[in-house]
């Protein structure tokens, strides 16, 4: 048997899912992928998926924000251009940060938000155009799909996806392995 085979297994319901994927890993079979229309909670722990490192990056998105806004600040307010509104000390930063506040939380939010976005979008490979790489247009719907590779281990690995309550089984080529 090819290496470059896999197996597709089609269930449909979120519940089931979960199950299977619990039974097959229990079994010691390495899951390539799981394709689901909407995430589904306790997912990444049933396939031991390790903790996402997005929420430290926010922080360092937000503190590059929250510096940015003062640098700005600063020179804007105090050293390019000193206005005097409202009878406001214009020389000095500090006798200022009051009504500087709601700048600097804008721009940490904004900055985090807009980075996290695209740190997520550049590791998850995701640009304009790009194809999608469902096997299977369902995905996208109502079913859900669980993709093994094969290892000489067919006959088995069939009869443990019919048991898990697999809807529809089917050996393929694997795709993307070029890429």
């Amino acid at each position: 048997m090819n290496s470059n085979q896999v197996i597709h297994a089609m269930y449909n319901d979120d519940d089931v899912l979960l199950s299977a994927v619990k039974s097959i890993r229990e079994k010691k079979y390495h899951i390539e992928e799981v394709y689901t229309p909407f995430p589904v909670h306790g997912l990444d722990k049933a396939l031991g998926l390790a903790d996402t490192r997005i929420s430290i990056m926010a922080f360092i998105y937000g503190c590059i924000g929250f510096s940015v806004a003062i640098l700005m600040m600063n020179y804007i307010m105090i050293e390019d251009w000193p206005q005097n509104i409202g009878g406001k000390p214009s020389f000095s930063y500090l006798e200022n940060m009051p009504a500087f506040v709601p700048i600097m939380f804008e721009l940490t939010v904004f900055f985090a938000a807009h980075l996290m976005v695209i740190t997520f979008y550049l590791r998850s490979k995701l640009w304009p155009f790009k194809e999608a790489e469902n096997p299977n247009p369902f995905t996208t719907d109502d079913k859900f799909l669980i993709e093994i590779e094969l290892h000489n281990n067919e006959k088995e690995l069939n009869l443990l996806l019919k048991e898990t309550g697999a809807i529809d089984i089917k050996t393929t080529e694997k795709k993307g392995d070029h890429e």
